[in-house]
């Protein structure tokens, strides 16, 4: 009979974990938190240091009684939660319920789940860190309080269901913010002119952009500019007036963080935040190789360090010397360099195994997690190899008096490349830029000169990525609560998405002001940022929670109580729709429900007839010949179906591509593969399909 037990979150964890350990462990899981504050009542009591009151989470009572009576015969109890502040709150919470001392060495954690670590950590316990809890229990009370007296004012003032939290409001309000500088941005014209030039003897053309004068640029801001320069340039020669030849390194990026990680994923694979965590949570807690066993193939995935051990280092070299060359080696070991001491916690998401190539394991992986593990494992040996480096031309080309200027670039050693390419956020160009070798006072020959007219653009809205990128940036929540935020703001209907794009809607705009209005602090990003720092104070040891409580509430109180006085109710009128109410003859409104936007009667509670928005595709059914129209799952998930549900059974994940097939005349759907998009035929009937038509964008 096993002696020892050892008690983990999720029953995933616990089964690859039970492979390590021989026959004297018992393994159990929690299954996530077992203790909470209650949802019926504010769970705080201000008045007496604000002493949190814990409750059995509802559903958990059979999973206690099961711990307990395991721990009552087990001889050591081992408590392997999560190695960051919410995984010590939920050990903690099992010392109590389990009666364990907290002096006791009961806890153990370990950054990745294999075989030497949890050994390694089983023969190291150590007591709870109670600055750790303590950080955590700050966190979720003052969230608590936030929300529990924010909310009931809101109900008030402006609609029943609304809730206010503390990090997500920010969040919102960096949206919301975005929204007015693009309302409030005045477009401006400028120009450009490019010469089109090529060498005279022989040779491809090559691009030269118009600067201005050798010691003054010229901004073209008009037509009349534009036509006055390109009469400068009429019968001019274009001779080369400098060139100089270089060379530059591009270092590799740092392994990922759980920030970079979900924007990457945001970028390449089109996954929001909330599925980039689900799938990297399961990579972590382990996954059932073929010809390997079962094993964590991802170290921690919450983490905001990009340090790396010594061992994961000396593993990579030796794979990347072996696979590539000794030339992919760094002449020196790439270390990367955190921000504060506060974030280094744990090491960098990184493959546990680096010589467990994405592609000899696929058939074990689903297509996501296949996806992201390749993401992770080609980012981590990416940054432990050595530079690429490109050749650099830069030319300046004189006609007449006025300045071309010619940038190009080749590369001309791989180093990382090889294995690895960055995503942007916005367009950039990529491969070579071309410019042949060029002599000074070499004399060109003009192809032709184009101008073209452009004008300025408004900050783009956020995406996912965008977002998650300006949060860590302005050091507002932490690794685990940028999905979580995202996921809350979305479905409180603060924000919706339009396309991958992140809107704030009128509810959300409402909410905004008035919490800009009456909790300056609670919604200023300095102060939220501020918070963070003191809540790692908490965990460092240098500050007490209670006393950061404090510090918190009294002006928070103070707002409280004057928003209460001088907030008057704000309606928020319905958008009225064309569709006529079949029961009363009323136009139907839209309304926003817990599942979303619907349709309703304005007469209730007389009427009260209510319906989902139909939202046509534009196309029509390869199989009925309907209407398809965009519907949701309960999920949320959008996909295309019949109107004539159930009676035809068409429905399809894949969104229109915009154009019909040349075969049987039924719509195209866009099918992803990677960054490459191809068009196929919505038919099952017809195998039309145009291969990588176009990039993800």
């Amino acid at each position: 009979m096993a002696n020892n037990l050892v008690i983990v979150e999720s029953p995933a964890k616990a089964n690859t974990i039970g492979k390590f350990l021989g026959k004297d462990f018992k393994i159990v899981a929690s299954v996530g938190h077992v203790r909470d504050l209650p949802k019926s009542q504010i769970g705080v009591d201000i008045e007496n240091g604000f002493k949190p009151k814990y409750i059995t989470i509802r559903g958990k009572g059979d999973v206690i009684s099961k711990l307990k009576k395991e721990a009552k015969s087990a001889g050591k109890v081992y408590l392997a939660t999560d190695p960051d502040r919410e995984g010590e709150a939920i050990s903690w919470h099992l010392a109590n319920l389990l009666n364990i001392d907290e002096k006791e060495k009961c806890r153990i954690s370990f950054n990745e789940i294999t075989k030497n670590a949890v050994k390694s950590a089983i023969r190291t316990p150590r007591r709870l860190d109670m600055d750790l809890v303590d950080a955590q229990q700050a966190r979720r009370i003052m969230d608590r309080i936030v929300g529990y007296k924010i909310s009931p004012l809101l109900w008030k003032k402006v609609r029943k269901g609304l809730s206010a939290g503390r990090v997500q409001s920010v969040a919102a309000r960096i949206i919301c913010d975005r929204e007015e500088e693009i309302e409030a941005f005045v477009q401006e014209e400028y120009w450009s002119i490019t010469a089109r030039l090529h060498k005279k003897k022989s040779g491809p053309s090559f691009d030269a952009k118009f600067f201005g004068r050798p010691d003054e640029k010229i901004e073209l801001k008009n037509r009349e500019q534009v036509d006055e320069i390109l009469k400068q340039l009429e019968g001019k020669e274009y001779i080369v007036s400098k060139v100089k030849i270089g060379e530059k390194k591009k270092t590799p990026p740092p392994p990922f963080t759980t920030s970079t990680m979900q924007q990457e994923a945001s970028r390449k694979l089109g996954f929001p935040t909330k599925k980039t965590m689900m799938i990297a949570q399961q990579l972590y807690e382990g996954i059932a190789v073929k010809g390997h066993g079962t094993a964590g193939l991802v170290t921690y995935i919450r983490t905001d360090s990009v340090r790396v051990s010594a061992e994961a280092q000396q593993e990579a070299k030796s794979y990347i010397g072996e696979k590539f060359g000794a030339k992919y080696l760094p002449e020196e070991t790439r270390n990367y360099k955190n921000r504060s001491a506060s974030q280094d916690a744990h090491e960098a998401i990184r493959p546990t195994y680096v010589d467990m190539e994405p592609d000899t394991i696929k058939e074990s992986l689903t297509n996501d997690q296949y996806k992201l593990y390749k993401l992770i494992w080609s980012r981590f040996l990416s940054s432990q190899m050595s530079s690429a480096i490109y050749d650099t031309v830069a030319a300046e080309i004189m006609a007449g008096e006025l300045l071309f200027k010619a940038n190009g670039s080749k590369l001309r050693f791989k180093g990382y490349v090889a294995v690895y390419t960055e995503g942007r956020d916005e367009e950039t160009e990529d491969g070579d830029i071309s410019v042949p070798e060029l002599i000074q006072n070499e004399l060109l020959q003009l192809k032709k000169l184009e101008e073209k007219q452009h004008f300025t653009q408004p900050p783009l809205r956020y995406t996912e990525a965008t977002l998650v990128k300006a949060l860590e940036e302005k050091g507002i929540g932490r690794p685990s609560t940028y999905s979580p935020i995202i996921t809350t703001i979305l479905a409180r209907g603060y924000i919706e998405k339009e396309k991958k794009f992140l809107k704030p809607t009128e509810l959300g705009i409402i909410v905004n002001d008035l919490m800009k209005n009456n909790f300056s602090d609670i919604v200023d990003v300095q102060f939220t940022a501020q918070m963070e720092k003191k809540l790692d104070d908490v965990e460092e040891g240098t500050k007490k929670w209670s006393d950061l409580m404090k510090d918190f509430y009294g002006p928070f109180a103070l707002s409280l109580k004057e928003a209460e006085s001088k907030i008057g109710h704000i309606e928020i009128r319905d958008e009225e729709t064309d569709i006529i109410c079949e029961k009363c003859g009323r136009n139907m409104v839209i309304k926003m429900g817990r599942n979303g936007k619907f349709l309703a009667c304005p007469g209730f509670p007389e009427c009260r007839n209510a319906k989902s928005i139909r939202e046509e595709a534009g196309v029509s059914c390869p199989e009925c010949g309907a209407m398809v129209l965009f519907k949701k799952t309960r999920k949320g998930k959008r996909y295309l179906g019949c109107e004539k549900n159930p009676e035809c059974g068409f429905m399809t994940w894949d969104m229109p591509a915009g154009e019909n097939c040349p075969e049987c005349g039924s719509f195209l759907v866009k099918k992803y593969s990677g960054r490459k998009v191809s068009h196929k035929c919505s038919s099952e009937k017809c195998g039309f399909v145009r291969e990588a038509v176009e990039k993800k964008q």
